[in-house]
């Protein structure tokens, strides 16, 4: 369900009342069904589903055949409100997921579908994760993984994520960067059903320009790990300049870009692609996806959100584990 201060409540009721993904899946929605009642009444939305007790255990999940919510516990549920940061809705957020994960795990659901976190929330409640991407990596005791957001139009593997700017260089390596573009490779082969061709942007304006910008950080690490990848018969190329790794002629060519920081591929994915964009986290042994949007503390519980995103990842979950033991079911 997300942070329940923000807008992850009403787009998990959105999202249980939506027949396009009854059709695909079945929704369970990990949260505190009282929450979920409080914002139902506050945006005049329909609370459908089953509400599970968090008390008869996960292994009730298993016989589940229809929209349901599986209820956390209430909680202070009474004592949150929209668009407030506290420490209260940073632990519940943390408590959903982590029993979510714990679900995926357990194969009692085929995969899990995030809503958004407000970090700050979490550093409130004394959970020190930077964000969904390590917990998960971490539960699902997970070494080589990677964030990458995709869209029907292209997606962006992050070699580093939710770290400062100035670290970003002491985080690259070719070993971090071949990394990201075997599992970047692997996940869209799979989605787009043929050899993907991968684009890898430097770190530097204009790639470095031999030097000029940088400290050699194309030559000495970038570009070793795309000759790696070309020799293992990856379709690649780069490290290119980022400044014009997005053009649309560019973006024709390309399924998908291997982006050295955060923002070098979420600034122009977001731009292009937000409504339809999907968070993905590769390298998991659970399928995990998520929106591509935070939790718009300035319009929670005002009937505002749009869905769209959300029904994407559950899309793409569903896709990915129709071939799973467990079947087509979602869990948000």
């Amino acid at each position: 369900m997300g942070d329940p201060a923000g807008i992850g409540p009403e787009l998990c009721l959105r999202l249980l009342a939506d027949t396009s993904v009854a059709g695909i899946c079945t929704p369970i929605v990990f949260g505190s069904a009282a929450l979920l009642a409080r914002v139902s009444q506050r945006c005049d939305l329909p609370m459908l589903g089953r509400v599970l007790a968090v008390a008869d255990g996960l292994k009730q999940l298993d016989e589940v055949n229809q929209p349901a919510v599986f209820d956390c516990g209430s909680g202070d549920a009474d004592l949150i409100q929209p668009g407030v940061i506290s420490a209260t809705t940073g632990a519940q957020s943390f408590d959903f997921v982590t029993r979510s994960i714990e679900a995926a795990l357990g194969q009692h659901v085929a995969g899990v579908v995030t809503a958004p976190i407000n970090k700050e929330a979490w550093q409130a409640a004394g959970i020190t994760y930077p964000g969904h991407t390590e917990l998960f990596a971490e539960r699902a005791g997970s070494d080589e993984f990677c964030m990458m957001m995709t869209a029907p139009a292209f997606s962006c593997s992050l070699v580093t994520t939710h770290v400062g700017y100035a670290e970003v260089p002491t985080q690259l390596t070719t070993e971090r960067i071949m990394q990201v573009i075997q599992l970047t490779n692997i996940a869209l082969k799979r989605n787009v059903g043929r050899p993907p061709r991968l684009v890898v942007l430097g770190l530097n304006p204009h790639a470095g320009e031999h030097g000029l910008f940088g400290n050699r950080e194309e030559e000495r690490i970038i570009e070793p790990a795309v000759r790696e990848a070309i020799s293992q018969g990856i379709d690649i190329e780069g490290p290119i300049p980022p400044d014009t790794g997005f053009i649309e002629w560019r973006r024709q060519q390309t399924d998908g870009y291997i982006c050295m920081y955060h923002d070098q591929g979420l600034i122009p994915f977001k731009a292009l692609n937000f409504d339809t964009g999907v968070n993905t986290t590769l390298g998991l042994p659970i399928i995990r996806t998520s929106v591509d949007h935070g939790t718009a503390l300035d319009i929670a519980w005002q009937g505002k959100a749009d869905v769209s995103s959300l029904i994407a990842a559950v899309e793409l979950a569903a896709k990915l584990s129709s071939n799973s033991e467990v079947g087509g079911r979602s869990l948000e």
